[in-house]
Order: C-alpha cells, then structure tokens, then sequence
C-alpha cells in the first residue's frame, strides 16, 4: 500500500485532468469519484452540485487523488512531478503531451493545461550529469541550462565537448 499520496486541487475541471492523465500515461485508470452532494446540503457545496469531491486515479501504478475545490488554491511550480524516461522518444511523448505553457519550460521543466508542473527527464541526463570527469559533466550541465525541452543528442554534443 502507498503511505503518501499526492492530492490535486483543481478549480472545476479535476474529471477532465482525471481523464486527460490516465490518457497520456501508460498502465493508468480512474479508480473512483465522488461528487459533491446537492447545493442545498450545505453553503460550501454552493455551485459545486456534481463536481468531483475526491477522485482517486493511478498514473502507472502511483496512486493520486484530486477534487474540485473552487478557485481559492492555484497549482505552481513549488511542487511539480518527474517522468523518468528511457530515451528521447519518451521526452519527446511526454512534452508533446503535457507541455502547454511555453513560458513554463526550463531545464526539462514545464507546465500542462491544468496547471501542474512536470519534470520530463532522460535517463541519460543522470548518467551525464553524474560522470566522474567534472570538466564533462560540467559541459553538459551548461547545456541542459539553456534547454527547454532535454534533447540527449545535444547534452551528449556538450559533454563530449562538440558544441
């Protein structure tokens, strides 16, 4: 079992990232939804009749939930999420799918359409950046400082000097 699990606070659209998400990531299901009661019930259910109040889902076996709790709370990049992936073609997948905010993008950091921030890392980048010859690890850094998103072949250029 998951001791901690990561909860998304949405304005009113935590079904639709629900949905969005088990879409891009392999291995992924909604696992349950509960929505809010009648208005009537109580004054802080007001407008908020059918919304989601807890969902549970798994992006490729990590377990988060998410409820729609109005637009007192907004996402930021304090807390944002890794993908670990293999290869550029993952990199490639993964911002394809989940980059939508340009002016977010840094260092394989960027934003999705909800709000949510995500690190789309390389295998290699760890690999380069952890090298015992400092002066090419260094190169390589350099270059992932300029990047938005990671591109291994360019990482690889710097560290080997060619760039």
């Amino acid at each position: 079992m998951q001791k901690i699990t990561p909860s998304l606070w949405f304005d009113n659209n935590a079904e639709e990232a629900m949905n969005y998400y088990v879409s891009v990531f392999k291995n992924s299901r909604i696992i349950s939804i509960e929505r809010y009661p009648d208005e009537s019930l109580d004054e802080h259910f007001k407008g908020m009749s059918g919304k989601v109040i807890t969902g549970v889902f798994e992006l490729d076996g990590l377990q988060f939930v998410c409820l729609d709790g109005g637009p007192i709370f907004k996402m930021n990049e304090a807390v944002s999420f890794t993908v670990d992936c293999a290869d550029q073609a993952e990199v490639d997948y993964f911002w394809e799918r989940l980059s939508a905010v340009p002016e977010s993008e840094q260092c394989g950091w960027c934003k999705d359409k909800f709000g949510v921030s995500w690190q789309i890392i390389p295998k290699r980048l760890g690999e380069l950046l952890s090298d015992p010859d400092k002066e090419k690890a260094n190169r390589a850094m350099q270059a992932m400082m300029k990047m938005h998103k990671i591109d291994v072949a360019a990482l690889e250029s710097a560290f080997e000097g060619k760039q």
